[in-house]
C-alpha cells in the first residue's frame, strides 16, 4: 500500500505537525514518501527518513513558495499518480485542510479530516475524528479506494525508526491557471515559537490584570521553552497581539501541555484548546469552570505561583 505525505514547512523548516503525519504514515503502512513544496533545506527531507519515509519527492519550483492552494493541490494529484498511491496523509492545519478537500474532490476520494488515531482495518478502512470542536468523536468509514486523511496533531507518538531518507527532485509543470489567486501580502506571527506548533502553551486571561504583568508568563513560557497565548478579552483589550488568541475564533492548539493562568474558561476558549493532552488550570477563583476541564488545578494568586513554579523548573533543568 503506498502512501503519499504532503509536508508543510516554513522558512525552509519541515512543520512538527507534518513530520507527525510521516510517523502517521508510516505506522499505517511502511511504503511512505513525503513531498515537499518550494524551498525547504535538504537536510531537512532528508531527516523525515528518520520518521519512516524511505523517499522524499522535491519540487522546488521557486512558484511554490507561496502557499497557493489550487497548485498545491495539482503537484499533489501528479505526485499520487506518479507514485501510485492510494492514500494522502497530510496535517489538518489552515493549508492542509482545503488541500485535502480539493484532491479529495478531484481523485473521487474518501476524505476524513481532524483524524486522531490510526485506522480500524478490521472490516474495512474507519477512522476516528474530532467533531463539534472536539466535544465528541465519529467513525467515519472510508469506502472509496483513494483515501485522503488529514491528521489532528497528537494523533501519534513520534517516535524515530530508520535513518535519512533519498530526496529526489520532482519536476512538475505549473500553468498560469493554478496561480489565479495570488498572495498579496503575508503578516507572519511572531515569536520565538508559534501556537501551532507548540508542544507546551502557557495562557493568560483577564486574571493578569494587564499587559504589563505577562513577564511572568513569558519567564515561565521561556523556561518551559513553550509558546504563549492567552483568552479572547485579552487580545481584544489589546493586552496581547491577536495571534495569540487561543479559542473557538482565534488558533485551536493541541499541545502535550496547556497551562492556563487567570482564564475562567469560557466554553470558545475551551473549545480551542480541549485537544491538549494535559490542561492545567491556575485561577484563584475555586468556581472557575476551566477547573472542571483540567486535569490538574491550582487555586491561589498567580503573581505568587507563577514566579516560584518558574524558579522551581529552573531549578529542575
Amino acid at each position: 500500500m503506498a502512501i503519499l505525505v504532503f509536508v508543510e514547512s516554513a522558512e525552509g523548516k519541515i512543520k512538527a505537525t507534518s513530520i507527525e503525519a510521516v510517523a502517521y504514515a508510516y505506522q499505517l503502512g511502511d511504503a511512505v514518501t513525503a513531498i515537499a513544496l518550494g524551498d525547504v533545506e535538504k537536510s531537512e527531507l532528508e531527516g523525515l527518513g528518520k520518521y519512516g519515509a524511505k523517499k522524499v519527492l522535491h519540487a522546488a519550483d521557486a512558484k511554490l513558495n507561496q502557499p497557493v492552494i489550487q497548485a498545491y493541490t495539482n503537484v499533489l494529484i501528479k505526485a499520487m499518480e506518479d507514485e501510485a498511491a492510494d492514500i494522502l496523509v497530510l496535517a489538518n492545519s489552515s493549508l492542509g485542510t482545503p488541500v485535502a478537500a480539493k484532491v479529495a474532490v478531484k481523485t473521487g476520494a474518501s476524505l476524513a479530516s481532524n483524524v486522531v488515531s490510526l485506522p480500524d482495518k478490521s472490516a474495512g478502512f474507519a477512522v476516528k475524528k474530532s467533531i463539534y470542536t472536539g466535544k465528541a468523536f465519529a467513525w467515519v468509514e472510508l469506502t472509496n479506494p483513494k483515501k485522503v486523511i488529514a491528521i489532528r496533531k497528537n494523533a501519534v507518538d513520534i517516535k524515530e525508526v530508520s535513518g535519512n531518507a533519498a530526496v529526489t527532485p520532482y519536476t512538475v509543470q505549473l500553468s498560469d491557471s493554478d496561480f489565479a489567486v495570488k498572495t498579496l501580502s503575508t503578516e507572519k506571527a511572531t515569536g520565538e515559537i508559534l501556537l501551532p506548533e507548540a508542544n507546551i502553551v502557557v495562557s493568560g486571561g483577564r486574571g493578569m490584570k494587564g499587559p504589563e504583568h505577562w513577564s511572568i508568563l513569558e519567564d515561565l513560557a521561556k523556561a518551559l521553552n513553550a509558546a504563549t497565548g492567552c483568552s479572547k478579552p485579552v487580545s481584544d483589550m489589546g493586552w496581547r497581539p491577536h495571534h495569540e488568541h487561543v479559542g473557538q475564533t482565534g488558533v485551536k492548539v493541541a499541545p502535550q501541555l496547556y497551562i492556563a493562568v487567570g482564564i475562567s474558561g469560557a466554553i470558545q476558549h475551551l473549545a480551542g484548546v480541549n485537544s491538549s493532552k494535559c490542561i492545567v488550570v491556575i485561577n484563584k477563583d475555586p468556581e472557575a469552570p476551566f477547573f472542571k476541564a483540567a486535569d490538574y488545578g491550582i487555586v491561589g494568586d498567580a503573581f505568587e505561583i507563577i514566579p516560584k513554579l518558574t524558579e522551581a523548573i529552573k531549578a529542575v533543568k
